[in-house]
């Protein structure tokens, strides 16, 4: 175990403790996760947490977050069980990927086996197809419009889109990592070289400050961007509730740490 997932377990003690809560499930879920992390990227550490039985049975709703940060670059960001199950209800997308982490820093295992496959049961393809393309959008608008770019926002868009190619093919609920879309579902070769020099580049820790357009890049988000933009995702049914019910049930009550 490095000192960096050291000081993110000592972290998630300190919490419990002074919350009174017991993290179920904790995982990276930024850039390292996404596998084109540098160096001297922050620690983004998302985790699910259960209070005790009589923090359940207040009449007055409280507030089911938790966040905190260090000066050492680690941000930590919980959801109570209930929220989480209430975002799995919606098929949240960010939640979807979570639990995808390739980097699992805490895991009750009977959570992380159950959770896992409600997940796939309540998984949305025509929710998660617009979240994506919304923010594909959005990170264009903001990055990539003049002629010239800050590089690594390339990626910030390229994922978004490779995510929505993946939904498009049937291919379930999108992972975190960035190779295994693109190497999924990018089958232009030309396009493929430049994402994997802009990568590599990226994990080298580069600083990729304003440059001119990367045409093979830029032709494919624009061009990507306009047939996405007419494709219309059939809508799924969401199952009964009954389970995130049962489920909730099992484990709120569990004695917090």
């Amino acid at each position: 175990m490095n000192t960096t997932t050291d000081q993110i377990q000592s972290e998630l003690r300190r919490i419990e403790r002074e919350h009174g809560v017991r993290a179920l499930f904790a995982v990276e879920s930024g850039s390292r996760a996404w596998g084109f992390a540098s160096r001297d990227s922050d620690y983004d550490v998302h985790f699910i947490y259960a209070h005790d039985r009589e923090w359940y049975l207040a009449v007055d709703p409280q507030r089911d977050v938790i966040e905190t940060s260090t000066a050492g670059g680690l941000d930590l960001s919980g959801w109570d069980l209930r929220k989480a199950l209430k975002l799995l209800r919606k098929s949240n997308p960010s939640l979807m990927e979570w639990i995808k982490s390739p980097i699992v820093y805490r895991a009750d295992p009977v959570f992380a086996l159950l959770f896992g496959l409600l997940a796939s049961e309540f998984h949305s393809p025509e929710r998660s197809f617009r979240h994506y393309l919304h923010m594909a959008q959005g990170n264009h608008r903001a990055h990539l419009r003049g002629e010239r770019v800050r590089l690594k926002k390339y990626l910030y868009v390229l994922r978004p889109l490779l995510a929505c190619r993946w939904i498009e093919r049937g291919l379930g609920p999108v992972p975190m990592k960035f190779q295994i879309l693109a190497d999924a579902v990018i089958e232009e070769a030309n396009l493929r070289f430049h994402i994997a020099v802009l990568v590599a580049r990226k994990r080298a820790g580069e600083e990729l400050d304003a440059a001119q357009k990367i045409p093979a890049i830029s032709a494919f988000v624009e061009q990507e961007l306009e047939r996405l933009e007419k494709i219309v995702p059939a809508e799924t049914v969401a199952p009964e509730t009954g389970k995130l019910d049962a489920f909730f049930r099992e484990f709120c009550f569990a004695e917090a740490a």
